[in-house]
């Protein structure tokens, strides 16, 4: 009975040490609490975070270092891109066309009216250079004010669909079939450039070529980004669109304070010609010694050049950038 109870406890004392010792190794139990303990480990989660952390302010950089890049020369933008920013559909002939018929027309009035060669020389130079020129900007500024006016509902379809549940791509098809002009044609050109297979953030970010405003700036680095490094394209997009709403806001509150001061300059600007047409009316005989003799002639040419210079001084105090 002795040597039975020896060799039950013997037996029970191996089979202990076993179980404690070799059956964690045979079950795979050492291995899982090998990779709970490196899981649930703070300071390798910690270094990860901080790594992915890096990665995406590197994305982050280098996106907006090519958009830098590739934005350098729109300031000065070549005379094919300045007709598409207006919206016009003329080729470079058709303008220089038109630029050459307009300074022929101006030169001819210039000399039918009798004011001498070489200021129907100065009417048809600036009717050749600079009428077209400005006509341009002036078509691009209203365009641009068109697209401003409804950029934002824009950007706030894309997130409301991107919050449902659609793709981008998607939502950008939607808003160039449903949204007004120049928005619409803008944002085709974005779905079509995308068909042919350039990636969607650089085809978003063509969309300041098109239209130079801040604003289109935000949204090609907004996709941009988005399409390199991921993150919230709604959180993204809906912040994108609250500061487009603030930047109109503050405008319309800019062009209210500055009315008196557009008043103000309108009023002096128009005063000389105002008060030359009423001493013309009342005593034609007094201010004609200005259009029949030559100091006359020089006295008015000093007068619209200082007067130029006035109005275009209060018109640069007047405009505010922001």
């Amino acid at each position: 009975m002795d040597s039975l109870a020896v060799f039950f406890l013997a037996a029970t004392a191996v089979g202990g040490l076993v179980y404690v010792f070799v059956y964690p190794i045979l079950s795979g139990e050492r291995k899982a609490e090998k990779r709970v303990a490196s899981v649930a480990r703070a300071e390798p989660a910690a270094r990860v975070s901080r790594g992915a952390q890096r990665s995406r302010r590197d994305v982050v950089e280098s996106s907006l270092k090519e958009v830098e890049e590739r934005h350098k020369n729109t300031k000065s933008p070549p005379l094919s891109v300045r007709i598409a920013q207006s919206g016009l559909t003329w080729s470079k002939r058709t303008y220089f066309i038109v630029s050459a018929i307009v300074g022929v027309v101006m030169f001819v009035a210039g000399l039918i009216g009798q004011v001498g060669l070489p200021v129907a020389a100065a009417l048809g130079f600036a009717g050749a250079f600079g009428l077209p020129r400005w006509l341009l900007s002036y078509f691009k500024k209203r365009r641009e004010a068109k697209f401003l006016n409804a950029f934002p509902d824009a950007v706030d379809v894309v997130v409301r669909g991107v919050k449902a549940g659609l793709p981008l791509l998607d939502c950008l098809k939607m808003i160039s079939a449903e949204a007004p002009e120049p928005v619409k044609s803008e944002f085709r050109a974005i779905v079509e450039t995308q068909a042919i297979g350039i990636p969607l953030g650089e085809a978003c970010g063509k969309l300041y070529e098109r239209m130079p405003l801040p604003e289109a700036n935000f949204f090609g680095i907004v996709i941009g980004i988005q399409q390199r490094a991921g993150g919230n394209l709604a959180e993204a997009l809906g912040n994108l669109s609250r500061v487009l709403r603030d930047r109109k806001k503050m405008k319309g509150k800019i062009q209210a304070m500055s009315q008196e001061a557009k008043a103000s300059a309108s009023i002096i600007g128009a005063l000389p010609v105002c008060v030359m047409t009423l001493v013309w009316i009342s005593s034609p005989q007094y201010i004609s010694l200005l259009f029949t003799e030559p100091m006359g002639h020089i006295m008015l040419a000093g007068s619209a050049m200082w007067m130029s210079c006035g109005v275009l001084v209060m018109k640069k105090m007047i405009n505010f950038d922001f």
